[in-house]
């Protein structure tokens, strides 16, 4: 067996047993079988039992074959939300050398099938504890020991934070642009400098260009990076909406509403931020509808009909101040 998952030798013939077979299976509950003719299970491995006991476990040594299998197993455990016994976990960690191996887009599915459970934290968390979570999520393990606010954030560090975000926003959206923006949103607290501990000022700026190196180690679409860098950018203006000036609420309206991520998707995130450890009042940190009303109500048709001459840097200008206007009346 070589570095990574190639350099060895497939054996095929019928004097391999089942037993055999199922051995090279990388963990117990997949190394379950049925003879179609008598209906025996075969069961080597306590694959049944771990799934009662919701367990999983590596079969043999044959776990080390493919390094993929570390990201499969922290999948599998958050897809089941199963745990992972300590031995598996060591052997995950030795791995570790080889996961660079693997390609960007094997990764990728992983954590996409990872993003898509009830419980995405679980897959960060079991790579966490097989210390490998650095390897291709970095700017994920930073979050690590980033202390914040108690009074804000009694849940712990960015990371803790982070993932009681990820898991809030499935209660929300099954978009996993959307749920990824929520995951990197605060990206930009892992590179706070310790002595500003509890704050990280300007972490809503420094994150995006995270969002990005975050995206290609791990070839996440285009389009979700441009999701997740909206987030990063915009989340902590969101969550203070309703405490902007009339001028600064329009400002971030137009401004968040020309994004990919919008008005709607942005909204979901500052929700999963505010309410994963807070009990938040969703209309109290709603921005879309009020958003939404004044775009369609101040117009570039309204302006235009009103001012036919305006073109321009001047017509903009008074699209934007109109709106202002409008918004100091519904204030």
């Amino acid at each position: 067996m070589g570095f990574g998952h190639k350099e060895f030798e497939i054996e095929t013939g019928k004097e391999i047993t089942i037993e055999e077979d199922l051995a090279r299976r990388d963990i117990t509950i997949n190394a379950i079988a049925k003879d179609v003719l008598t209906g025996e299970v075969i069961d080597p491995f306590g694959g049944r039992n771990d799934i009662e006991n919701k367990i999983i476990r590596k079969t043999t040594s044959h776990f080390k074959e493919d390094p993929l299998r570390v990201y499969r197993v922290a999948r599998i455990a958050a897809q089941l939300e199963f745990m992972v016994d300590e031995e598996t976990i060591k052997e995950m960690e030795t791995l570790k050398p080889e996961l660079l191996s693997l390609s960007k887009e094997r990764v990728f599915v992983e954590f996409r099938k990872a993003l898509e459970s009830n419980k995405p934290s679980i897959f960060f968390e079991v790579l966490r504890k097989a210390n490998v979570l650095e390897v291709h999520f970095k700017e994920i393990q930073e979050l690590i020991g980033a202390l914040q606010p108690k009074e804000y954030h009694p849940e712990g560090d960015a990371f803790e934070h982070t993932m009681k975000v990820v898991d809030k926003s499935v209660e929300f959206t099954s978009d996993l642009r959307i749920r990824f923006s929520c995951l990197v949103h605060d990206l930009g607290k892992g590179v706070t400098p310790k002595e500003m501990y509890p704050h990280h000022y300007g972490h809503d700026v420094k994150g995006v260009e995270l969002v990005g190196s975050l995206g290609n180690r791990v070839r996440v679409p285009n389009l979700w990076k441009a999701y997740g860098k909206v987030a990063a950018r915009e989340h902590m203006k969101g969550g203070i909406f309703w405490e902007m000036s009339p001028a600064k609420k329009v400002q971030f309206i137009e401004r968040v509403a020309k994004t990919k991520l919008g008005l709607d998707g942005l909204q979901i995130v500052v929700m999963a931020d505010k309410c994963s450890t807070r009990d938040t009042k969703l209309e109290d940190i709603s921005f879309v509808d009020l958003g939404k009303e004044c775009l369609n109500a101040v117009n570039g048709k309204t302006i235009k009909e009103k001012n036919p001459e305006l073109i321009g840097e001047k017509f903009k200008e008074k699209l934007h101040n109109e709106r202002v206007s409008w918004m100091k009346q519904e204030m």
